[in-house]
């Protein structure tokens, strides 16, 4: 293996070198290409917490939200006639706590004067403090409706890309029923590769991309053991990934093994009446060998192109005509 990575590297540093080498085979990488996904780490729905009228929404697909910001309200009329009669209920009570604190000084003072017995005055006391409890407790409920108006309002529950919006204005919604979802947390690719190349796949491993914008890298991040329906399911990060269109395909290269091939410089073929040709030297001299080539290969920044079949191991090559 020494030897075949010092004549390789021979061979990418210049051409006419590598004329005086025999072609040896090198380890190349195996490429798969699958197609995944782009999808949202956190997908999570923005749900009604009452039941109501949904009277108001403000987002619609494809809008950009920030955490707790209001996406909608929801209006449940029960609770205003509820809240109107606890209301009432503590203005009446108000009015006995009144009454009854007039009772309780009357007492007092005709205690003083020896009119009335102590007896008569704790039975005051404590029916202006049983007025009082039962104004601290319809106050906590006139709270509790308010709570429950307040959360009228639908909130984004993290900030992202709103993707669906299955309600609509003057829709009646069910508590705990979406009224929207919310990708976020960022973007990540989801592929699912056959499980027979799942003891290729290694966590960490370079992954290349294929995006309209052109091609880039990306970082295997996380495999998941569960195999579904053939299929092992991995993640792969990849930085500025566009999050314009939520689970669109995108081309992945996967590494999934490794084999040995005959490389060849890229200027080292020609093709000539839709045949591919190699000049290799012989002991008579040179002579143009028909090929059939294969995938293209960058190496140290030197592009090879491997050779499937009309070469052999120690054959020299030479300069193309």
């Amino acid at each position: 293996m020494l030897l075949r990575s010092v004549l390789l590297a021979t061979l990418l540093a210049s051409p006419l070198a590598a004329t005086a080498q025999p072609l040896v085979p090198v380890q190349v990488t195996e490429w798969k290409p699958v197609y995944g996904r782009i999808e949202a780490k956190d997908r999570l729905p923005a749900r009604a917490r009452i039941g109501g009228t949904l009277v108001e929404l403000t987002v619609a697909e494809g809008d950009l939200v920030a955490a707790g910001q209001p996406l909608g309200r929801i209006v449940d009329d029960k609770l205003n006639f509820q809240l109107a009669a606890v209301q009432a209920q503590i203005e009446a009570l108000k009015a006995q706590l009144s009454n009854a604190e007039t009772e309780l000084q009357r007492g007092e003072d005709l205690l003083k004067r020896g009119v009335t017995t102590a007896q008569r005055l704790d039975a005051l006391r404590t029916q202006v403090d049983v007025v009082k409890g039962q104004i601290d407790a319809q106050t906590a409920q006139a709270r509790v409706l308010e709570q429950q108006q307040a959360e009228g309002t639908v909130i984004a529950p993290v900030a992202g890309r709103v993707l669906s919006v299955p309600q609509a204005a003057g829709a009646v919604v069910m508590p705990g029923e979406a009224v929207a979802t919310i990708g976020g947390g960022g973007f990540f690719l989801r592929i699912a590769v056959p499980e027979r190349h799942a003891a290729h796949l290694e966590q960490g491993a370079a992954i290349t991309i294929e995006t309209p914008a052109g091609e880039s890298q990306g970082t295997l991040a996380r495999i998941y053991p569960l195999i579904e329906n053939g299929r092992v399911v991995a993640d792969v990060e990849v930085a500025g990934l566009p999050d314009t269109f939520v689970d669109a395909r995108v081309v992945v290269r996967l590494p999934v093994g490794k084999r040995m091939a005959l490389l060849v410089p890229a200027d080292a073929v020609s093709t000539r009446s839709g045949l591919d040709f190699v000049t290799v030297k012989t002991a008579e001299g040179t002579e143009d060998r028909t090929v059939v080539p294969g995938q293209h290969h960058l190496i140290d920044g030197a592009e090879m192109i491997e050779i499937l079949s009309g070469l052999h191991e120690g054959d020299e090559i030479g300069a193309a005509q």
